[in-house]
Protein backbone atom coordinates (compact mmCIF):
# COMPACT_ATOMS: atom_id res chain seq x y z
CA UNK A 1 0.00 0.00 0.00
CA UNK A 2 1.43 3.27 -1.02
CA UNK A 3 1.48 6.13 1.44
CA UNK A 4 1.13 9.56 -0.09
CA UNK A 5 4.34 11.48 0.21
CA UNK A 6 2.51 14.63 1.33
CA UNK A 7 0.70 12.76 4.05
CA UNK A 8 3.98 11.20 5.22
CA UNK A 9 5.66 14.56 5.26
CA UNK A 10 2.91 16.13 7.30
CA UNK A 11 2.94 13.39 9.95
CA UNK A 12 6.72 13.42 10.02
CA UNK A 13 6.86 17.16 10.56
CA UNK A 14 4.34 16.96 13.37
CA UNK A 15 6.35 14.20 15.02
CA UNK A 16 9.56 16.17 14.73
CA UNK A 17 7.84 19.25 16.20
CA UNK A 18 6.53 17.20 19.11
CA UNK A 19 9.99 15.77 19.67
CA UNK A 20 11.59 19.25 19.60
CA UNK A 21 8.92 20.57 21.98
CA UNK A 22 9.64 17.74 24.41
CA UNK A 23 13.37 18.39 24.12
CA UNK A 24 12.81 22.10 24.77
CA UNK A 25 10.75 21.32 27.86
CA UNK A 26 13.38 18.89 29.11
CA UNK A 27 16.07 21.50 28.51
CA UNK A 28 14.00 24.12 30.38
CA UNK A 29 13.50 21.78 33.32
CA UNK A 30 17.20 21.02 33.34
CA UNK A 31 18.02 24.75 33.35
CA UNK A 32 15.58 25.39 36.19
CA UNK A 33 16.96 22.49 38.21
CA UNK A 34 20.49 23.61 37.45
CA UNK A 35 19.65 27.13 38.67
CA UNK A 36 18.08 25.73 41.81
CA UNK A 37 21.18 23.69 42.47
CA UNK A 38 23.57 26.58 41.85
CA UNK A 39 21.51 29.25 43.67
CA UNK A 40 22.77 28.36 47.16
CA UNK A 41 26.38 28.75 46.06
CA UNK A 42 25.56 32.05 44.38
CA UNK A 43 23.86 33.40 47.51
CA UNK A 44 25.90 31.81 50.25
CA UNK A 45 27.67 35.10 50.94
CA UNK A 46 24.41 37.03 51.34
CA UNK A 47 23.98 38.51 54.81
CA UNK A 48 20.52 37.64 56.04
CA UNK A 49 19.18 38.14 59.58
CA UNK A 50 19.21 34.91 61.53
CA UNK A 51 15.87 33.17 61.21
CA UNK A 52 14.91 34.88 57.93
CA UNK A 53 16.74 32.44 55.65
CA UNK A 54 13.48 30.89 54.41
CA UNK A 55 11.91 34.26 53.57
CA UNK A 56 12.32 36.37 50.41
CA UNK A 57 14.54 39.34 51.17
CA UNK A 58 11.93 41.97 50.32
CA UNK A 59 9.51 40.85 53.03
CA UNK A 60 12.05 41.00 55.88
CA UNK A 61 11.45 43.97 58.21
CA UNK A 62 14.78 44.27 60.02
CA UNK A 63 13.96 47.20 62.31
CA UNK A 64 11.03 48.77 64.11
CA UNK A 65 10.21 51.89 66.11
CA UNK A 66 8.02 53.11 68.97
CA UNK A 67 5.43 54.90 66.86
CA UNK A 68 1.77 54.32 67.69
CA UNK A 69 -0.71 53.53 64.92
CA UNK A 70 -4.50 54.07 64.87
CA UNK A 71 -6.85 51.12 64.60
CA UNK A 72 -8.24 52.59 61.37
CA UNK A 73 -7.44 55.37 58.93
CA UNK A 74 -4.03 56.73 57.92
CA UNK A 75 -1.20 56.79 60.47
CA UNK A 76 -0.65 59.93 62.51
CA UNK A 77 2.65 61.05 61.06
CA UNK A 78 4.59 63.61 63.04
CA UNK A 79 5.58 66.66 61.07
CA UNK A 80 9.28 66.69 61.74
CA UNK A 81 11.88 68.12 59.42
CA UNK A 82 14.73 66.70 61.51
CA UNK A 83 15.42 63.11 62.65
CA UNK A 84 13.43 62.04 65.68
CA UNK A 85 14.96 61.65 69.15
CA UNK A 86 13.95 59.29 71.94
CA UNK A 87 13.76 60.33 75.59
CA UNK A 88 13.65 57.29 77.88
CA UNK A 89 13.48 57.60 81.67
CA UNK A 90 12.90 55.37 84.68
CA UNK A 91 10.29 57.22 86.75
CA UNK A 92 8.26 57.02 89.93
CA UNK A 93 5.06 58.86 90.76
CA UNK A 94 6.78 60.95 93.46
CA UNK A 95 8.81 62.68 90.74
CA UNK A 96 5.82 63.24 88.45
CA UNK A 97 6.06 67.03 88.40
CA UNK A 98 9.78 67.02 87.75
CA UNK A 99 9.41 64.46 84.96
CA UNK A 100 6.69 66.62 83.44
CA UNK A 101 9.11 69.57 83.31
CA UNK A 102 11.74 67.41 81.62
CA UNK A 103 9.37 66.04 79.00
CA UNK A 104 8.09 69.51 78.13
CA UNK A 105 11.63 70.42 77.06
CA UNK A 106 11.38 67.91 74.20
CA UNK A 107 9.13 69.04 71.31
CA UNK A 108 6.40 66.53 70.54
CA UNK A 109 7.00 66.86 66.79
CA UNK A 110 10.65 65.82 67.13
CA UNK A 111 10.63 63.40 70.06
CA UNK A 112 9.23 60.13 71.32
CA UNK A 113 8.78 59.74 75.08
CA UNK A 114 9.22 56.38 76.81
CA UNK A 115 8.67 56.02 80.56
CA UNK A 116 9.85 53.05 82.60
CA UNK A 117 7.68 52.92 85.74
CA UNK A 118 9.76 51.33 88.49
CA UNK A 119 6.97 51.72 91.08
CA UNK A 120 4.28 50.07 88.98
CA UNK A 121 2.06 53.19 88.98
CA UNK A 122 0.92 54.14 85.47
CA UNK A 123 -2.68 55.39 85.53
CA UNK A 124 -1.86 58.43 87.67
CA UNK A 125 0.16 59.87 84.77
CA UNK A 126 -2.83 60.02 82.45
CA UNK A 127 -3.76 63.60 83.34
CA UNK A 128 -0.57 64.97 81.73
CA UNK A 129 -1.13 66.30 78.21
CA UNK A 130 1.60 64.20 76.60
CA UNK A 131 0.92 60.96 78.50
CA UNK A 132 -1.40 59.42 75.91
CA UNK A 133 1.29 59.62 73.21
CA UNK A 134 4.10 58.30 75.43
CA UNK A 135 5.12 54.66 75.71
CA UNK A 136 4.59 53.35 79.25
CA UNK A 137 6.35 50.21 80.53
CA UNK A 138 5.98 49.00 84.09
CA UNK A 139 8.19 46.67 86.14
CA UNK A 140 8.57 47.14 89.88
CA UNK A 141 11.96 48.05 91.38
CA UNK A 142 13.96 47.91 88.14
CA UNK A 143 16.54 50.46 87.02
CA UNK A 144 16.67 52.29 83.71
CA UNK A 145 19.51 50.02 82.56
CA UNK A 146 17.40 46.92 83.18
CA UNK A 147 14.63 48.51 81.12
CA UNK A 148 17.01 49.73 78.41
CA UNK A 149 18.55 46.30 77.89
CA UNK A 150 15.10 44.79 77.34
CA UNK A 151 13.16 47.48 75.54
CA UNK A 152 15.69 49.63 73.67
CA UNK A 153 17.27 47.06 71.40
CA UNK A 154 19.16 48.87 68.60
CA UNK A 155 16.86 47.40 65.94
CA UNK A 156 13.85 48.80 67.78
CA UNK A 157 15.24 52.33 68.14
CA UNK A 158 17.16 52.39 64.85
CA UNK A 159 14.93 55.16 63.51
CA UNK A 160 15.92 57.66 66.20
CA UNK A 161 18.98 59.80 65.66
CA UNK A 162 19.67 60.31 69.37
CA UNK A 163 18.79 58.36 72.51
CA UNK A 164 18.42 60.34 75.76
CA UNK A 165 18.63 57.82 78.62
CA UNK A 166 18.04 60.04 81.63
CA UNK A 167 17.37 59.90 85.34
CA UNK A 168 14.21 61.50 86.71
CA UNK A 169 15.90 63.81 89.25
CA UNK A 170 17.24 66.41 86.83
CA UNK A 171 16.49 70.14 86.77
CA UNK A 172 16.06 71.43 83.21
CA UNK A 173 15.52 75.17 83.68
CA UNK A 174 18.68 75.89 81.69
CA UNK A 175 18.27 73.18 79.08
CA UNK A 176 16.80 73.29 75.57
CA UNK A 177 16.70 70.03 73.60
CA UNK A 178 16.77 71.70 70.19
CA UNK A 179 19.82 73.80 70.97
CA UNK A 180 21.52 70.87 72.63
CA UNK A 181 21.17 68.62 69.58
CA UNK A 182 22.34 71.40 67.30
CA UNK A 183 25.56 71.70 69.33
CA UNK A 184 26.06 67.94 69.47
CA UNK A 185 25.79 67.67 65.69
CA UNK A 186 28.11 70.61 65.04
CA UNK A 187 30.71 69.26 67.48
CA UNK A 188 30.47 65.69 66.17
CA UNK A 189 29.70 64.22 69.59
CA UNK A 190 28.64 60.59 69.44
CA UNK A 191 28.21 60.28 73.22
CA UNK A 192 27.51 63.33 75.34
CA UNK A 193 25.72 64.79 78.32
CA UNK A 194 24.60 68.24 79.44
CA UNK A 195 26.95 69.74 82.00
CA UNK A 196 25.95 69.73 85.68
CA UNK A 197 25.64 72.99 87.61
CA UNK A 198 28.23 72.48 90.34
CA UNK A 199 26.89 75.38 92.41
CA UNK A 200 23.69 73.51 93.29
CA UNK A 201 24.49 69.87 92.44
CA UNK A 202 26.54 67.05 93.86
CA UNK A 203 29.52 66.44 91.56
CA UNK A 204 31.26 63.05 91.62
CA UNK A 205 33.71 63.68 88.78
CA UNK A 206 35.09 67.03 87.70
CA UNK A 207 34.50 66.33 84.01
CA UNK A 208 30.72 66.66 84.40
CA UNK A 209 30.88 70.09 86.09
CA UNK A 210 29.82 73.02 83.96
CA UNK A 211 32.60 75.30 82.74
CA UNK A 212 31.12 78.78 82.71
CA UNK A 213 31.61 80.67 79.48
CA UNK A 214 32.30 77.46 77.57
CA UNK A 215 30.19 75.78 74.91
CA UNK A 216 31.59 72.23 75.12
CA UNK A 217 34.47 70.60 76.95
CA UNK A 218 35.98 67.16 76.44
CA UNK A 219 38.45 66.84 79.31
CA UNK A 220 38.97 67.88 82.91
CA UNK A 221 42.17 68.88 84.66
CA UNK A 222 42.26 67.95 88.33
CA UNK A 223 45.77 68.11 89.75
CA UNK A 224 45.14 69.05 93.38
CA UNK A 225 41.48 68.36 94.05
CA UNK A 226 39.88 65.21 95.51
CA UNK A 227 39.29 62.13 93.40
CA UNK A 228 41.10 60.99 90.26
CA UNK A 229 44.10 63.05 89.19
CA UNK A 230 43.66 64.41 85.68
CA UNK A 231 46.41 66.14 83.70
CA UNK A 232 46.56 67.87 80.33
CA UNK A 233 47.89 64.72 78.69
CA UNK A 234 45.48 62.27 80.40
CA UNK A 235 43.82 59.99 77.86
CA UNK A 236 41.56 57.79 79.99
CA UNK A 237 38.19 58.16 81.73
CA UNK A 238 37.06 59.94 83.81
CA UNK A 239 39.56 62.61 82.72
CA UNK A 240 38.40 62.49 79.10
CA UNK A 241 36.28 60.30 76.82
CA UNK A 242 33.68 59.86 79.52
CA UNK A 243 30.18 60.91 80.62
CA UNK A 244 28.27 60.03 83.77
CA UNK A 245 25.33 57.64 83.75
CA UNK A 246 22.71 60.08 85.02
CA UNK A 247 22.02 61.89 81.72
CA UNK A 248 23.87 60.30 78.78
CA UNK A 249 22.90 61.04 75.18
CA UNK A 250 23.83 58.52 72.48
CA UNK A 251 23.91 58.79 68.72
CA UNK A 252 22.21 55.98 66.84
CA UNK A 253 25.53 54.32 66.01
CA UNK A 254 26.99 54.66 69.50
CA UNK A 255 23.86 53.21 71.11
CA UNK A 256 24.03 50.16 68.86
CA UNK A 257 27.42 49.50 70.45
CA UNK A 258 26.58 50.61 74.00
CA UNK A 259 23.57 48.29 74.20
CA UNK A 260 25.92 45.32 73.98
CA UNK A 261 28.00 46.53 76.94
CA UNK A 262 24.98 46.56 79.27
CA UNK A 263 25.07 43.22 81.02
CA UNK A 264 21.86 41.26 81.03
CA UNK A 265 22.20 40.04 84.63
CA UNK A 266 23.20 43.40 86.17
CA UNK A 267 20.70 46.11 87.03
CA UNK A 268 22.84 49.06 88.15
CA UNK A 269 25.34 49.22 85.24
CA UNK A 270 28.14 50.63 87.38
CA UNK A 271 31.38 50.53 85.43
CA UNK A 272 29.72 50.70 82.02
CA UNK A 273 30.39 54.45 81.83
CA UNK A 274 34.16 53.85 81.90
CA UNK A 275 33.88 51.66 78.79
CA UNK A 276 31.49 53.79 76.73
CA UNK A 277 34.44 55.36 74.93
CA UNK A 278 34.78 52.12 72.98
CA UNK A 279 31.44 53.02 71.38
CA UNK A 280 32.46 56.57 70.40
CA UNK A 281 32.82 55.62 66.72
CA UNK A 282 36.41 56.77 66.73
CA UNK A 283 38.59 58.82 69.04
CA UNK A 284 36.87 58.98 72.42
CA UNK A 285 38.76 62.13 73.42
CA UNK A 286 37.10 63.88 70.46
CA UNK A 287 33.73 62.18 70.03
CA UNK A 288 32.70 62.18 73.70
CA UNK A 289 32.00 65.48 75.45
CA UNK A 290 30.02 67.59 77.88
CA UNK A 291 27.85 70.46 76.66
CA UNK A 292 28.27 73.50 78.95
CA UNK A 293 25.85 75.95 77.37
CA UNK A 294 22.88 73.60 77.95
CA UNK A 295 23.19 72.37 81.51
CA UNK A 296 21.26 70.58 84.24
CA UNK A 297 20.84 70.44 87.99
CA UNK A 298 21.28 66.99 89.48
CA UNK A 299 19.18 66.73 92.62
CA UNK A 300 20.70 63.38 93.58
CA UNK A 301 17.51 61.72 94.83
CA UNK A 302 18.14 58.03 95.66
CA UNK A 303 14.58 56.98 94.82
CA UNK A 304 15.29 53.25 94.47
CA UNK A 305 15.71 51.62 97.86
CA UNK A 306 15.81 54.76 100.01
CA UNK A 307 14.27 57.99 101.23
CA UNK A 308 14.31 61.07 99.03
CA UNK A 309 16.31 63.21 101.40
CA UNK A 310 19.26 60.84 101.61
CA UNK A 311 22.52 61.95 100.01
CA UNK A 312 25.41 59.72 99.10
CA UNK A 313 29.05 60.62 99.56
CA UNK A 314 32.31 59.29 98.17
CA UNK A 315 33.53 58.49 101.68
CA UNK A 316 30.40 56.47 102.35
CA UNK A 317 30.87 54.61 99.08
CA UNK A 318 34.38 53.54 100.09
CA UNK A 319 33.04 52.08 103.32
CA UNK A 320 30.20 50.35 101.51
CA UNK A 321 32.61 48.93 98.96
CA UNK A 322 34.58 47.14 101.64
CA UNK A 323 31.41 45.83 103.24
CA UNK A 324 29.92 44.73 99.93
CA UNK A 325 33.00 42.75 98.93
CA UNK A 326 32.99 40.89 102.24
CA UNK A 327 29.25 40.15 101.94
CA UNK A 328 29.05 39.55 98.20
CA UNK A 329 26.94 36.43 98.53
CA UNK A 330 24.19 38.10 100.57
CA UNK A 331 21.13 39.18 98.59
CA UNK A 332 18.50 39.91 101.25
CA UNK A 333 17.52 43.52 101.90
CA UNK A 334 17.22 44.89 105.43
CA UNK A 335 13.73 45.97 106.43
CA UNK A 336 14.44 47.91 109.62
CA UNK A 337 14.93 51.34 108.05
CA UNK A 338 14.84 52.88 104.54
CA UNK A 339 18.49 53.88 104.88
CA UNK A 340 19.39 50.22 105.43
CA UNK A 341 17.67 49.33 102.16
CA UNK A 342 19.47 52.18 100.41
CA UNK A 343 22.81 50.97 101.72
CA UNK A 344 22.00 47.48 100.49
CA UNK A 345 21.26 48.87 97.03
CA UNK A 346 24.58 50.69 96.95
CA UNK A 347 26.39 47.58 98.15
CA UNK A 348 24.84 45.61 95.31
CA UNK A 349 25.89 48.35 92.89
CA UNK A 350 29.49 48.07 94.05
CA UNK A 351 29.39 44.28 93.87
CA UNK A 352 28.21 44.52 90.27
CA UNK A 353 30.95 47.07 89.55
CA UNK A 354 33.64 44.61 90.61
CA UNK A 355 32.00 41.80 88.68
CA UNK A 356 31.81 43.97 85.57
CA UNK A 357 35.51 44.85 85.84
CA UNK A 358 36.44 41.20 86.17
CA UNK A 359 34.13 40.23 83.33
CA UNK A 360 35.73 42.84 81.04
CA UNK A 361 39.24 41.62 81.90
CA UNK A 362 38.22 38.02 81.24
CA UNK A 363 36.68 38.95 77.88
CA UNK A 364 39.86 40.77 76.86
CA UNK A 365 42.02 37.79 77.80
CA UNK A 366 39.89 35.28 75.92
CA UNK A 367 39.31 37.24 72.70
CA UNK A 368 42.53 36.70 70.82
CA UNK A 369 41.28 38.67 67.82
CA UNK A 370 40.40 41.85 69.75
CA UNK A 371 42.75 44.82 69.57
CA UNK A 372 42.32 47.59 72.14
CA UNK A 373 42.14 50.86 70.16
CA UNK A 374 43.05 52.84 73.27
CA UNK A 375 45.84 50.68 74.61
CA UNK A 376 48.68 52.78 75.95
CA UNK A 377 52.19 52.02 74.68
CA UNK A 378 54.42 50.29 77.20
CA UNK A 379 56.98 52.72 78.57
CA UNK A 380 60.54 51.55 78.21
CA UNK A 381 62.58 51.48 81.40
CA UNK A 382 65.77 53.51 81.25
Amino acid sequence: MEIPLRSYGTEGSRGRRDMFTLQEKMLGWQLIESFRMTKPSMCEDECRPEGSETLPRGIVAKTSNLEMHPLWGPPNKKKSKSPMSLLAMAVGIKQKQNVNEIVKKFPETDSVIMLFHYDGIVDEWKDLAWSSTAIHISAVNQTKWWFAKRFLHPDIVAEYAYIFLWDEDLGVENFNAGRYLSIVKEEGLQISQPAIDADVSEIHHQLTAREKGSRVHRRAINIKGPGRRCYEDSTEPPCTGWVEMMAPVFSRASWRCAWYIIQNDFVHAWGVDFQLGYCAQGNRTTNVGVVDSEYLIHYGLPTLGGAENEKSSLAQEKTLKQESLSNEGQTGLPESHPSDARNAVRKQSLVELERFKNRWKKAVREDQCWVDPFQQPVKQKR
